[in-house]
């Protein structure tokens, strides 16, 4: 008899996260296990794989001290996406892994749409070129590190590298496959013509498979590394983005997400790929076979919170240790103080470079509007409105093409009260609070799993896992303000566009 529990882990930014469900949806147990993220060159990031490994063992060994490993039924994972994972034929990483929002392949980049039009890129894939992706990245290792790119069997993201480790096979799927630019959306095949303009070697891109596929069983060399029982099927999973997608109970046409993390998107289920002339958002294949996931993400969202809690909130962190409680909430408290426009105050949160819908490498933060009568608490508020602003760019061209009735929000920013009341203004919808804000990749990736291996009969199951508990109606005289603002925070980024990249080279 196979067990009936799942094993979902969520392979993030910051660390590796393994969570227990059973088959009704409850949360039985979580573990968190974290690592390091180098930064340097101003826009590079890179994460050592050997981290990851020890994360996931560290991870799963804390849950099975409570859990027996025969009752593991499936083990599935949620993934950071869209990095590049140089490992040679026998699976060892040649290097460090190039995060998501590593900008350094600006050139190739650039290199890459002067062989191939842009629009056709963004026709074939669904995203349009960036540095973001990983077929630049892999361009670049061609370039810059010619010993590593010729010692490369593969390149591998995050949970496809994992899963190699506990079960031998070397795969993607076609969520993940989505984050290399190189996936054609509509034949869920590798694109020749994108991957022959690049001018890189086919064969070290792995093979794809589904998301509900099963990639192999956990080996006994794995096994006796995690605690895991040797024969336990693991599920390909899908990336973050993909599993959040699933997590938050998108699994069905018309229902709409965004979530709040170090980053931020906001994502929707549709039967095809939504136009987008300005290429501004992007699509994805939903882990759901059948279905498209567009989507559109500001890559710096509660990190630039964060950011500002570490430059501009050294009195409301030592008050929150005093206190025992989250600085967090002490800036709500100072957020609730200034009134909705932040008392004529802008935020342009362009910490890391931006992807959609500016999609400029260079593009850079900005307070606007400030005189000797502005606050902090106005720099706070400009900051989580600066930030949705943004993603309302990406919004609204879903909106005209989908019917939106609603907004579930997920992630550490819902944790907000004053950020809830926020989203539900700029975005001029409701917004609904699951009760669980930090764990729909884990759902979404257990759900994957469980549907994966004949545990869960359907999709439709993972609306026993989700339980919403707050709904928050936008206030008419403040989405009127916010109306007003928008178009100001628009013209603020195309006014200075222009320097951004002058200051890049300061």
């Amino acid at each position: 008899m196979p067990g009936k529990l799942l094993l979902a882990h969520d392979l993030g930014t910051s660390g590796n996260k393994a969570t227990l469900f059973d088959l009704e949806g409850n949360l039985l147990a979580s573990k968190t296990v974290p690592y390091k993220t180098y930064y340097f060159n101003v826009t590079w990031a890179e994460q050592d794989p050997n981290d990851w490994w020890e994360a996931v063992c560290g991870s799963t060994r804390a849950l099975l001290a409570d859990y027996d490993a025969r009752d593991i039924g499936a083990i599935c994972f949620s993934g950071q996406m869209m990095g590049c994972l140089a490992v040679d034929k026998r699976g060892i990483p040649l290097k460090r892994h190039i995060l998501y929002c590593d900008q350094r392949s600006v050139a190739q980049t650039e290199e890459l749409v002067h062989r191939i039009d842009p629009k056709q890129i963004y026709a074939i894939s669904g995203h349009r070129p960036s540095p973001s992706y990983a077929i630049q990245k892999l361009m670049w290792l061609r370039d810059n590190e010619k010993h590593t790119y010729r010692e490369m069997a593969k390149m591998l993201n995050a949970k496809d590298y994992i899963n190699f480790r506990l079960t031998g096979r070397m795969v993607t799927e076609t969520n993940d496959a989505g984050g290399t630019n190189a996936l054609n959306v509509k034949t869920l095949q590798w694109a020749d013509e994108i991957i022959e303009a690049a001018q890189v070697e086919k064969s070290k891109f792995p093979d794809i498979i589904a998301s509900v596929d099963v990639v192999g069983e956990v080996t006994r060399e794995a096994a006796e590394a995690t605690g895991l029982i040797a024969g336990t099927p693991v599920v390909a999973g899908a990336g973050d983005g993909g599993c959040a997608t699933v997590g938050i109970g998108c699994v069905r046409p018309g229902i709409t997400y965004n979530y709040i993390g170090s980053s931020s998107w906001i994502s929707t289920t549709t039967t095809r790929v939504l136009d987008d002339p300005a290429m501004g958002n992007f699509t994805w294949v939903h882990p759901v076979p059948g279905y498209m996931q567009p989507c559109g993400t500001t890559q710096t969202a509660g990190a630039c919170y964060a950011w500002l809690k570490d430059q501009f909130g050294q009195y409301e962190v030592q008050e929150a240790k005093q206190k025992g409680i989250s600085p967090y909430k002490l800036f709500d408290e100072q957020v609730a103080t200034s009134k909705p426009g932040a008392n004529g105050v802008l935020f342009l949160p362009h910490l890391l470079g931006e992807r959609s819908p500016r999609w400029n490498p260079d593009a850079k933060g900005a307070f606007i509007g400030l005189t000797l009568e502005k606050t902090r608490a106005d720099m706070f508020r400009a900051v989580l409105e600066g930030v949705t602003f943004n993603l309302q760019l990406s919004l609204f061209p879903m909106k005209q093409q989908t019917e939106m009735n609603e907004m579930r929000v997920l992630g550490g920013g819902a944790k907000g009260l004053e950020w809830r009341q926020i989203l539900a203004d700029i975005y001029d919808m409701p917004i609904l609070i699951p009760k669980y804000l930090e764990e729909a990749t884990s759902m979404g990736a257990a759900v994957i799993g469980g549907v994966g291996v004949g545990l869960l009969d359907s999709f439709d199951a993972v609306d026993d896992f989700v339980e919403f508990v707050e709904r928050v109606e936008p206030i008419p005289e403040n989405v009127a303000t916010y109306k007003r603002m928008a178009p100001l925070f628009d013209q603020a980024y195309k006014v200075l566009e222009p320097l951004f990249g002058e200051l890049t080279n300061i």
